[in-house]
């Protein structure tokens, strides 16, 4: 992710293998495992089977998802949680456009994940021969919703399209590429010439000059505000100190939840959506936006203007013009880069020591007092919308450990609940699909996260709607053994369109989905299953699916709309 360190290769010095021929299949795994790789996701089909063969020779485990998309999403979830990009395999045609949907939701949420699949052979003819899995244009459909896609022409150039990805990941905001191997390569045996990985990478703070000025602006500001993105995740400490520093209070994107721990006395959590605080974003006299687009798939409408200076802090230059332009841009990595901003603030007055704390006392005070109110107007315009989600939210919340990892979908439960409602703190993740809004990423996503660390409890989160796009997943997580509790708010369709049409005057149509026992439709995958008709009764169940080996779906029933 933006701001975190990534994990190095083993080395970063080519190494002459045992042998010079080598099949495309192999160059490509041995050039997964020189930049450690362990894990790949993925389904084997006709056209990628010389991949699979050499997994195992190289240490590589792997899961089995039941959909490319699914993989896509579990790979996604990987990459948040390990910080190590995730890995998905596909094999040609329908499979590779099964995954285009999770390539897209991986560039929205600047997620490093590697797709990789065999295509038609070199001098494959335009046209059509009816060859299996036959498309043309691979490369250039994903090409659209990933950062690279690249087809290689050689066996040789397996190893080094490989490192140009991990370089890629390592040196810029972190996105998604696709690498394509002709069919006639993956088999052919052809001098591999040496492992090549990714060098190290040096990572660097913003400018000086500009960081003076960030650091001018933001001590002489008399109503700071910081919002945090995704890309300040690996500052989550600097991004703390900064805060208290300023006396200023934090507001985050769905990707930046917890960065600050949200029950902090300057956190406002995920509340962009709140017209109480985007109008207090707007009167803030110096803004510092650190690893975030500013977009509105967070603030659910447009940027108000905004009437102060607006420092932006991002690995990515284009951040600087798009959306609302910096004023003061940093460019840099965030960790490096806010370390520097705090040793630039200028210091106290040592002059009037006492006055000097009696003034920063009074600050924090009303920066406190600030982010209550700011809470209590956000929590009272959605009161009427969200309140019979907050018993059962907060029941989750009392269960969870401060690790837990919580995957979203793009369900009401979610977006209208757990984002601004159930506090997380920086020893846990929300994994949400922001922007691109995929439906169906919780349920694979939690497997994914579960693998990336077994440890850690994790929790699916979903409708009834977005889970039945993936629902096949149960059978994934059946076959990973781990405890893994899935709750379905369940409100017999698409709440969310059917509120939409309702709110235009339509006749709600193809919202309204027939009940299905979910429950008992885990327990056919072999997993486990169970209803919850109480905030209690979702507790309890959440404490035993937290013990018990495989999936539990737990089914939280909501009022239908009469």
């Amino acid at each position: 992710m933006p701001g975190e360190t990534p994990s190095e290769p083993p080395s970063a010095t080519p190494v002459r293998p045992p042998r010079d021929d080598l099949t495309g299949g192999e160059v490509l795994v041995r050039a997964l495992a020189a930049h450690g790789v362990t894990r790949a996701f993925g389904i084997p089909g006709t056209h990628n089977l010389e991949i699979y063969r050499h997994l195992a020779a190289h240490r590589i485990d792997h899961v089995n998802p039941r959909h490319e998309q699914g993989a896509g999403y579990a790979a996604d979830a990987y990459a948040r949680v390990s910080g190590r990009p995730g890995v998905a395999i596909t094999t040609t045609g329908p499979a590779l456009l099964n995954i285009a949907a999770a390539v897209g939701q991986a560039y929205s949420d600047s997620v490093p994940l590697l797709v990789v699949s065999p295509g038609m052979p070199l001098r494959h003819p335009r046209q059509s021969t009816g060859l299996l899995h036959e498309t043309h244009g691979r490369a250039e459909v994903l090409r659209d919703v990933a950062a690279v896609s690249h087809r290689v022409s050689s066996v040789e150039e397996i190893g080094a399209a490989v490192a140009r990805a991990f370089t890629l990941f390592r040196t810029r905001r972190p996105r998604p590429v696709h690498i394509e191997i002709p069919l006639d390569l993956l088999t052919a045996v052809e001098p591999a010439g040496p492992v090549r990985t990714a060098p190290p990478l040096s990572l660097s703070a913003a400018d000086p000059d500009a960081l003076a000025a960030a650091a001018g602006a933001l001590r002489a500001a008399v109503r700071p505000g910081i919002v945090l993105g995704g890309g300040a995740r690996g500052a989550a400490a600097e991004c703390l100190r900064l805060a208290v520093e300023l006396d200023a209070p934090v507001v985050t994107s769905a990707n930046g939840k917890g960065i600050v721990a949200e029950t902090h006395p300057l956190s406002l959590g995920v509340s962009l959506h709140s017209p109480a605080v985007r109008h207090w974003l707007a009167e803030c006299d110096v803004v510092l936006a650190v690893g975030t687009e500013l977009a509105e798939s967070d603030l659910w409408e447009p940027l108000p203007e905004l009437g102060g200076t607006l420092v932006r802090a991002d690995i990515d230059p284009a951040q600087m013009y798009a959306g609302p332009p910096a004023d003061i841009p940093l460019v840099g990595d965030a960790r490096h880069t806010l370390r520097a901003l705090l040793a630039a603030l200028p210091g106290a007055d040592p002059a009037r020591p006492g006055a000097h704390q009696s003034v920063e006392a009074s600050r924090t005070v009303a920066a406190h007092r600030t982010v209550a109110a700011l809470r209590g107007e956000r929590n009272a315009e959605s009161r009427g919308r969200d309140a019979h989600l907050l018993p059962y939210l907060a029941a989750i919340g009392s269960v969870l450990p401060a690790n837990a990892v919580l995957t979203s979908d793009s369900a009401q439960c979610c977006y209208y609940g757990a984002l601004p409602h159930l506090p997380i703190t920086p020893e846990g993740r929300y994994l949400h699909p922001t922007g691109f809004g995929t439906l169906g990423y919780a349920l694979p996503a939690a497997i994914g996260a579960k693998v990336a660390d077994p440890t850690r409890p994790v929790v699916a989160l979903s409708g009834d709607g977005g889970l039945q796009f993936s629902v096949q997943e149960l059978a994934t997580a059946v076959e990973s053994g781990h405890p893994l509790p899935v709750v379905v708010f369940d409100n017999g369709g698409y709440g969310e369109i059917r509120d939409e049409m309702v709110s235009r005057g339509d006749r709600p149509t193809a919202v309204d989905l027939p009940r299905v026992d979910l429950p008992a439709l885990a327990r056919a995958y072999g997993g486990h299953g169970t209803r919850a008709d109480s905030p209690e009764a979702l507790a309890a169940a959440l404490r035993r699916a937290l013990d018990t080996p495989g999936p539990t779906l737990i089914t939280v029933p909501q009022e239908l709309p009469r």
